[in-house]
């Protein structure tokens, strides 16, 4: 039996700056789209993005009008050193999620782990999948 000796490349993508058409930011400052992943089983989403360089304290998750929007910030690099070369540009990342009514609003979990935010949405009780139960007569 031959082995596949076909390697997979790794596939990248830069940092995509937020364009001005999706509206005016209330912050100075640059902001990227942070990348995610989404994931769906029976009971729930989940909704991991990365944001490398954010701390859990300069990270704000807001939910209002079925509108689920990420914030982080990123903080500058210290004063101390002139960059001599740069490939990563240094701002804070903004993305929005539209939320529909099979979310359970009150019960999203967030857990911050190494740059990486992961998301829990759980779906509402009445739309996850129940067994019924036969009785005899």
């Amino acid at each position: 039996m031959a082995e596949n000796t076909e390697k997979k490349a790794i596939e990248t993508r830069n940092k995509e700056e937020i364009s001005r058409a999706e509206g005016e930011p209330t912050r100075a400052g640059v902001f990227y789209t942070p990348l995610v992943d989404i994931f769906e089983n029976e009971k729930e989403i989940t909704v991991t993005a990365d944001l490398p360089g954010v701390s859990r304290d300069h990270l704000d998750i807001d939910v209002r009008d079925n509108v689920l929007t990420l914030t982080g910030q990123v903080q500058e690099p210290d004063t101390r050193f002139n960059p001599v070369y740069t490939e990563y540009g240094v701002g804070g990342y903004l993305r929005r999620f539209n939320l529909s009514n099979k979310i359970d609003q009150s019960k999203i979990q967030a857990n911050m782990n190494d740059g990486v935010l992961t998301l829990t949405l759980p779906k509402a009780e009445r739309l996850q999948p129940r067994k019924v139960n036969i009785t005899t007569a």
